[in-house]
């Protein structure tokens, strides 16, 4: 049975709620608003006329178009006025008691066929629905900031909710231009499930003091193509919202990953919520502001600060082409011999900012006794082979992800490495310290995480461990300037910033399809379009390779103990069943032409 929605009702006029309203609007419905704060009423009509005259300044609607939109927007305070409406949307605050009274004042006043919609993201659907006097009627309706602008809505339905009422709120979300996803009822749903335990595992990496807030952000920017770091996230979002949502998962998964870090109580409770109220995890210039100020957290640099060696030549594979080669972050483990040719636009060897040395160290293929990868002897190299190496200043190790190969390899290095160099390991997943214990000067040893294409990516997470001195430290940051990346600091621990936040999450969403909450597609459109990631979680599990993948979230799961960080079942069998990802043509999904 069609249910025509052309009059649709918003309670809550919130930023939210006054998106919702610009787009139904614009789209050609009856609009009723309504909101028990006055201000909050005038507030949302002067956002619809200030966003339509935006539109007509750019040629996006006319003058007329623009007068029939506003003129379809009207607002009350009286909850009455909603009693010709096709549907409702509620959008009041995340509680319970108040979603409820909205809902059984719904009850006695809407006419028996609409549809009641909450715009929750963080509660359960089915206790809203199960508290109606229509629980078939009851659906969530979960649109994502700003409203106007992000095309996924999220049709969620309980074991309560007729068909019909699903059917028709999924074409009014394609009349109105977007893309709804039909999924089950739990808290988080996809996009929220997935994007709030990264969050809060990204607020917990910063209150252990592992990273700056600063440096956290950048790496997810730089590292992941992510719009936004996760602190300015949890910011622009509201961090009380974050920690109910988080609240809502913990209650019903009991997965301490989605356990609120304390310091989103700490910040919730005393009222630092983020951009509307001028300061969260930043500050900012003012209320709902979204310019970030300094403030005594920010960076600065100091006159007591160490300063780096003079680097004039560099041993080991290009640091600007394809010589240190990752995926999404991951490292390879393959390196080819000697150095690429110059790039475009750049001089070969001996020109640009460094004199550069070939590293003939580690071949792919059959082991020949003297250091193919993985073979007996890999790594054990005769001196002489690295007699390029005594005068320079910055060595770069890009072999085999196989500690006893950088073991060994770092050995050798000791030797022949005039006293002074830094030595430094590309490892993504492999503990520094170990590469640098294989040495007599483990104070020489760091750690530069590049990531793929290395020419394009700008990111270099610097890693230093307890034995690494401020001198190298210093050093290797002037390094990354001077080829014009961005490095970001973090300790010696398994995945640093950018694997350590991004596995979790991509491990989480393989356990939702193992669960059969939601398909492959459903979930990568989610990410793409609820979240802003450049690919979907099985899209890029299928680029990295599931065997990498898989080795990186074993290595997590060793390191951190977390229940929660062990492997979903679903990829160690795909693994086992030689289904990789694109490289064999098969991984969560299959592929032509491998």
């Amino acid at each position: 049975m069609d249910i025509p929605l052309r009059t649709v009702a918003v309670v809550g006029l919130g930023t939210m709620g006054t998106g919702i309203a610009e787009v139904l609007a614009r789209a050609g419905r009856e609009v009723i608003g309504i909101d028990i704060s006055e201000a909050a009423a005038r507030q949302a009509v002067s956002s619809l006329e200030a966003s339509t005259a935006r539109a007509v300044e750019r040629g996006r609607m006319t003058d007329e178009e623009r007068r029939d939109a506003l003129a379809r927007f009207r607002t009350f305070s009286d909850l009455q006025a909603v009693a010709d409406a096709d549907l409702v949307i509620e959008v009041v605050p995340e509680s319970y008691e108040a979603k409820q009274q909205v809902f059984r004042a719904l009850d006695s006043i809407v006419r028996p066929t609409t549809v009641l919609a909450t715009g929750t993201n963080a509660l359960s659907v089915t206790r809203l629905a199960a508290d109606s006097a229509r629980p078939e009627r009851v659906l969530g309706l979960h649109f994502f900031n700003p409203a106007p602008a992000m095309k996924l809505v999220e049709v969620v339905s309980s074991v309560l909710t007729a068909p019909q009422a699903v059917e028709a709120v999924t074409a009014l979300a394609r009349d109105l231009g977007k893309e709804p996803v039909a999924i089950g009822d739990r808290p988080g749903f996809v996009a929220d499930g997935l994007l709030f335990g990264y969050l809060n595992q990204a607020a917990a990496m910063y209150e252990a003091k592992y990273a700056s807030r600063e440096d956290i952000d950048a790496a997810m920017r730089l590292g992941c193509g992510l719009p936004m770091g996760p602190l300015a996230l949890l910011d622009l979002i509201g961090v009380d919202t974050a920690r109910t949502v988080l609240e809502a998962m913990y209650s019903e998964s009991h997965d301490r990953l989605h356990a609120p870090a304390p310091i989103l109580k700490q910040l919730s409770e005393a009222g630092l919520n983020g951009r509307k109220s001028g300061r969260g995890f930043y500050t900012y210039a003012a209320v709902s502001s979204q310019d970030v100020v300094p403030d005594a957290l920010t960076p600065r640099e100091s006159a007591d600060a160490a300063v780096g060696w003079p680097v004039r030549s560099v041993g080991g594979r290009r640091l600007r082409d394809h010589g240190v080669r990752h995926r999404g972050g991951v490292r390879e483990g393959r390196v080819r011999r000697g150095a690429h040719g110059p790039e475009p636009g750049e001089g070969g060897e001996g020109e640009g900012p460094y004199r550069q040395v070939p590293f003939p160290l580690c071949r792919q293929g059959p082991d020949d006794g003297r250091g193919a990868r993985g073979g007996p002897g890999a790594g054990s190299l005769p001196l002489d082979s690295l007699d390029a190496f005594a005068d320079v200043d910055l060595a770069v190790e890009a072999v085999a992800e196989d500690l006893e190969v950088k073991q060994q390899l770092f050995a050798t290095l000791d030797k022949v490495c005039k006293p002074g160099a830094v030595l430094a390991t590309t490892t993504s997943s492999l503990p520094v310290v170990a590469c640098a214990r294989a040495t007599s000067r483990p104070q020489d040893v760091i750690g530069m995480h590049f990531f793929n294409p290395a020419p394009a990516m700008k990111l270099v997470e610097v890693v230093r461990t307890v034995l690494t001195s401020d001198e190298v430290h210093a050093t290797v940051r002037e390094v990354c300037a001077k080829i014009r990346k961005h490095p970001v600091d973090c300790g010696d621990r398994a995945g640093f910033i950018v694997n350590a936040l991004l596995f979790p999450y991509l491990n989480n969403a393989v356990k939702m399809v193992e669960q059969h909450y939601a398909s492959l597609d459903d979930i990568d459109a989610a990410m793409k379009l609820g979240g802003g990631y450049p690919m979907g979680p099985f899209e890029l599990l299928d680029v990295v390779g599931l065997d990498v993948s898989l080795a990186i979230e074993q290595v997590l799961h060793r390191e951190f103990r977390d229940p929660g960080l062990a492997p979903a079942p679903l990829l160690e069998h795909l693994v086992a069943a030689g289904c990789l990802g694109r490289k064999t043509g098969r991984g969560f999904r299959e592929y032509a032409g491998r």
